[in-house]
């Protein structure tokens, strides 16, 4: 029951927010930081050792978790000399992993249980075990299939219905044994790689609630939302904070 959560991200796309603080720190509600509801969560899951891979703004991180104690966690830190992306930080603590865990982006909310979905990986055997989660999005104009210089095809403003990544992996050690530390290596090609080699990843389909912190409007979502949301986000004794 072990966690690698990915916090070293420059949280570009959220600014100013994230000027003087790394993306995971953001505050949520008038209580709590997005990373401080997610230890918490994890804690309430059943998992007891986190690694936080950090770099933009590391040193708040280890401030405000330090060990982990007081969310009843052990928590260590993989420090990023440079960007790796999403998978690379993992390469270099390969030998400190046990067979199989989980990997978080740092910045989401969701009332996921991260416990039933290492359960899943697990008992999968697939290299790589993808939460997934069905996105509705409203095209505001006119799609055309064209062939040559004809119009075949012709659909007024569709709604396209599909399943996106969560930022949220049970992983198997020996997926990424073949990967040399220090290159910079994303899920993405993980994902196309295994792919490649006739050994895909594996679906955990989720329909709760999931947002992913990555744009100012979204960070503004969920703070209108962040009490309504409490009682499916935070375990029980956390609800009515000190």
């Amino acid at each position: 029951m072990h966690v690698v959560i990915m916090a070293g991200g420059r949280g570009v796309r959220l600014r100013p927010y994230t000027t003087a603080l790394p993306k995971p720190l953001v505050p949520i509600g008038e209580h709590y930081a997005i990373l401080d509801v997610v230890l918490h969560q994890l804690a309430a899951c059943g998992f007891r050792t986190v690694t936080i891979a950090i770099n933009h703004h590391g040193s708040l991180i280890r401030a405000f978790v330090g060990d982990g104690s007081r969310f009843g966690l052990s928590v260590d830190y993989a420090q990023e000399r440079a960007p790796l992306s999403t998978v690379g930080p993992l390469f270099t603590m390969r030998d400190r992993l046990p067979e199989r865990f989980l990997v978080m982006n740092g910045d989401i909310l969701t009332n996921l249980n991260y416990a039933d979905l290492l359960r899943a990986h697990t008992d999968s055997g697939a290299p790589v075990t993808v939460a997934t989660f069905r996105r509705k999005v409203q095209v505001d104009f006119g799609v055309l299939a064209v062939e040559g210089d004809k119009v075949v095809e012709f659909n007024e403003k569709p709604t396209l219905d599909y399943r996106v990544s969560m930022g949220v992996y049970g992983l198997t050690r020996q997926t990424i044994a073949a990967y040399p530390s220090g290159i910079t290596f994303g899920f993405d090609q993980l994902m196309l790689d295994l792919i490649n080699q006739g050994n895909p990843p594996a679906a955990y389909d989720f329909d709760g609630y999931w947002l992913d912190i990555g744009r100012p409007e979204d960070y503004d979502e969920a703070n209108r939302s962040f009490e309504t949301l409490k009682p499916i986000l935070l375990p029980a004794a956390l609800r009515e904070p000190a």
